[in-house]
């Protein structure tokens, strides 16, 4: 039989079949050890086959082959940080969600987010919720970031889970498509997937008022079905972000307005960092490149992971 991993808890999966049958499914015993470097081989999203077995009149399923990923998004691993943890995979698009304060998300992280999702060719979507809860300042600061980020090609939509804003923009990118939530705690994922889908009825948590971080609802991720024909993956909130698997030559690339200007380096592996007549620098200089954005390609060319070393879902 063959289906869509669903929700992944570590030692089972849900998998659903295209008829709509789902069963509780665990790896074929040998099956971790075929070269797979990370710590989760099966991932939610990834097309499996799987055979039926009953025991104590109990029907489970084992899973004996895992399909070729379109693609997929990974992170470091909690505890291993050389490797790495899939998030999901044969996802065709990312909303991220970004938030100025309540939670604070740092261009860093947005940027480390980007570069990954588009080493692995997956869309990314910037959604900037909350605006209904900020005052002129800091308005002025989301559409200062949506105006960096859209210079670039990034669709960037101002939200609000809370009152509906835009929803239905964001509704209507997702029909026909499987579309993977993401952002820190507490930036409201699972209130704008409630106000996008109520009957699922996510668990949503306040900000801590001690830390203003948000408190983490979801512990696996896990895919649902949408009543008007899309899927969605809900992730747990996401602390940092570290770049994996990325030489420091390739990095530039993941940034798209270097990427454009690589063409007119004096040098064809210029790093952008010290090298003469180097077109991103001189790009910089006349704003014609955002500070903040190669403040992030230097952080992650310097493996500066400091403040990323673990990169971690939140924990309970």
């Amino acid at each position: 039989m063959t289906g869509t991993i669903y929700k992944s808890t570590g030692s089972w999966y849900t998998v659903k079949t295209d008829l709509g049958a789902t069963y509780q499914c665990r790896i074929k015993g040998k099956f971790r050890l075929k070269g797979i470097k990370s710590t989760n081989p099966i991932a939610v999203g990834d097309h499996v086959d799987f055979e039926l077995e009953t025991t104590n009149d109990e029907v489970t399923g084992v899973i004996h082959n895992i399909h070729d990923r379109h693609n997929y998004i990974v992170r470091k691993s909690v505890n291993l940080s050389k490797q790495t943890h899939i998030i999901a995979s044969n996802i065709d698009q990312v909303f991220l969600l970004v938030t100025i304060d309540n939670p604070p998300t740092l261009t860093t992280f947005i940027d480390r987010f980007l570069v990954t999702a588009q080493a692995y060719g997956i869309k990314t979507v910037l959604l900037f919720n909350k605006v209904d809860t900020y005052d002129d300042e800091t308005l002025n600061e989301v559409r200062y970031l949506a105006h960096v980020y859209r210079k670039i090609g990034y669709e960037c939509i101002g939200i609000s889970a809370e009152t509906g804003k835009n929803v239905d923009k964001v509704k209507n990118l997702m029909i026909n498509k499987v579309s993977m939530f993401a952002g820190h705690s507490g930036v409201g994922k699972s209130t704008l997937v409630n106000a996008i889908e109520p009957s699922l009825d996510l668990k949503t948590k306040k900000i801590s008022e001690q830390h203003s971080q948000g408190q983490h609802t979801t512990t696996f991720a896990e895919m649902f079905d949408l009543s008007f024909d899309a899927k969605i993956i809900d992730t747990p909130g996401i602390k940092g972000f570290g770049v994996v698997d990325m030489d420091k030559e390739e990095v530039g690339d993941y940034f798209p307005e270097f990427f454009e200007l690589k063409q007119d380096c004096k040098f064809n592996n210029c790093l952008h960092i010290e090298e003469p007549k180097c077109a991103v620098k001189e790009a910089l200089d006349k704003d014609d490149i955002a500070f903040s954005r190669y403040k992030s390609y230097l952080q992650i060319i310097e493996g500066d992971d400091e403040h990323y070393r673990t990169d971690i879902w939140d924990e309970q």
